[in-house]
């Protein structure tokens, strides 16, 4: 019995922060969306890159990293992509729940971890998304409120969300944590002239420091730093496969904090692509990588 407690904690370990990490990263959204009254979400977005790029230099440091120019490349493909990302997927919050908008950007990794392959049990898992977007995709009086515009911007999100994987295990390969902090520096100074046209001065006011700092920290700095322990202690399909119930965890995110119901459409639309991601990390060819990013 000694022998086993042990081992059962450090496997659980490693689980709890990651399911904190994602709790932290959906809470993070809940707030920033409560932002867009006042600076609308292009604002939120350069809000939260500009602070957590200040928190990500002072602790990652960057400066110390070496690239050549092939490298340089990638990460300046990876801090753009990254930006878009989060703006794109903050545009989708604007009028498509929570929940929802995780769900349709998380058929951006799913396109990365199935790219290329042959596999039947691949189409089935291919299916099994396109069924959930099926699902989601408004049709006719059946929309049950959800955007097309939004829901095209989540979309827009998961495509960037890919470029950010595959650009980023070129630009991380030698520097790694290091490389993330450079390209939020990046994907801030690509965002910022974009919230400055939308916000202006509003941006300026003291009042939204706080939430601002509150949303970097919710939704980058602290779900990432508690991602790279766990990733650390977890072999990577079991993390990939942990990272698959996200849109979950966006979804009760939404009605605890904004108050959005779901229907059970739409609830099973979510399942089919927790199940579709699922299914390919679990089956996924052992020199392949899972996901691994940040909303």
């Amino acid at each position: 019995m000694n022998t086993i407690k042990p081992s059962l904690a450090s496997s659980l370990f490693p689980v709890g922060l990651l399911l904190i990490a994602m709790a932290s990263i959906q809470s993070g959204a809940s707030l920033a969306k409560q932002l867009f009254p006042l600076i609308g979400p292009q604002g939120t977005t350069t809000l939260r890159l500009l602070f957590a790029s200040l928190v990500m230099l002072l602790l990652l440091r960057p400066w110390r990293a070496r690239f050549n120019a092939a490298s340089l490349r990638s990460v300046v493909v990876y801090g753009i992509s990254l930006g878009c990302m989060n703006l794109m997927f903050y545009m989708s919050l604007r009028t498509v729940p929570l929940g929802i908008a995780v769900a349709l950007e998380f058929t951006g990794p799913l396109v990365v971890a199935l790219y290329g392959s042959r596999r039947a049990i691949d189409f089935a898992w291919i299916a099994l998304a396109v069924l959930g977007l099926i699902l989601l995709v408004p049709m006719g009086d059946a929309a049950a409120g959800i955007d097309l515009v939004g829901a095209g911007f989540a979309l827009g999100a998961g495509a960037f969300w890919a470029l950010y994987i595959v650009y980023g295990q070129k630009a991380g390969h030698d520097n790694g944590v290091q490389t993330a902090a450079l390209g939020v520096m990046i994907a801030a100074l690509f965002v910022a002239p974009v919230g400055m046209v939308h916000a202006g001065a509003a941006l300026l006011n003291p009042a939204l420091i706080p939430l601002g700092i509150g949303v970097a920290i919710l939704s980058t700095a602290l779900p990432y730093s508690l991602e790279m322990v766990a990733l650390t202690r977890l072999p990577a399909r079991t993390f990939g496969t942990l990272m698959s119930i996200e849109p979950a965890f966006g979804a009760l995110s939404g009605l605890l904090f904004l108050h959005e119901v779901l229907s059970v459409t739409q609830w099973l639309a979510i399942a089919s692509i927790i199940g579709a991601s699922v299914g390919a990390t679990l089956t996924l060819r052992k020199d392949s990588a899972p996901a691994v990013a940040m909303d």
